[in-house]
């Protein structure tokens, strides 16, 4: 059997309808996964990409779910259960806008939003998933930080400090999981465009790919091959772990 191959495992990415989280669920396919596509919204994207990754024999489905409402999450899961099999792999990706703001112009509840999709959308479905994944003592829990916790990017302050919540949650979940054969990783990627970025200054990425040590920008799939090393027998003896993904912009 090939290496980092994951035949027969179910694979969950949330938020995967465009951006990295696509591009990583289309990784985790090429290795032989089966994908559960998430979306909150937008079905016709949602309904295009699943077309993309069924011309690339891809096997996937579609599931709506709000990620960070935990009656929700347990609706998708035990979809997928159904449909798929029982999630070997989890991958924390979803995302609200990350808008770059001084602090006085943030109010709690925005605040509360990125602590919803970093924190408490990682816990919901840890929670969620965990018995069955103790059960068959194996479960892959990888979730997408940032560099900017690393860098303490400004003005970033909310979308930093629920990176910085995240990774300590992982960094604990690690610990505690270990025993059950269940891992728990981060990737970290640095700034990769995708459609979100289409009208970000040229200015700023400009600048931006001036500080990157090999020249140039990721691409998305550089993410998400990092995401398939995690999620693969090869890495079940690394738990608590980042891989940044930005050209050697952090050194950890």
């Amino acid at each position: 059997m090939p290496p980092f191959t994951l035949h027969n495992k179910v694979a969950l990415v949330t938020g995967s309808s465009t951006g990295l989280g696509k591009e990583t669920a289309a990784c985790l396919g090429r290795a032989g996964a089966k994908i559960a596509l998430n979306y909150a919204n937008n079905k016709k994207r949602a309904e295009s990409t699943l077309a993309e990754f069924h011309s690339m024999g891809i096997a996937a489905e579609l599931f709506q779910a709000n990620v960070t409402n935990a009656e929700e999450i347990d609706s998708m899961a035990t979809a997928i259960e159904q449909s798929l099999g029982p999630i070997d792999i989890a991958v924390m990706n979803a995302t609200p806008a990350q808008p770059l703001k001084p602090i006085e112009e943030y109010d709690w509840a925005f605040y509360q939003q990125m602590l919803d999709f970093f924190v408490k959308s990682p816990y919901l479905l840890a929670r969620r998933l965990l018995p069955g994944m103790k059960e068959r003592k194996r479960g892959r829990l990888i979730n997408i930080t940032s560099e900017v916790f690393l860098l303490g990017v400004a003005p970033f302050s909310a979308y930093v400090a629920a990176k910085g919540g995240q990774t300590g949650w992982s960094r604990s979940m690690a610990n505690e999981l270990a025993p059950h054969g269940i891992t728990v990783n981060m990737v970290a990627p640095g700034w990769v465009p995708t459609e979100r970025h289409k009208d970000e200054p040229q200015e700023d990425k400009d600048e931006y790919v001036q500080t990157v040590p090999m020249g140039r920008w990721g691409k998305p799939d550089d993410v998400g091959w990092a995401v398939t090393y995690f999620a693969s027998d090869e890495a079940s003896f690394v738990t608590g772990q980042t891989i940044a993904v930005n050209g050697g912009k952090t050194v950890w």
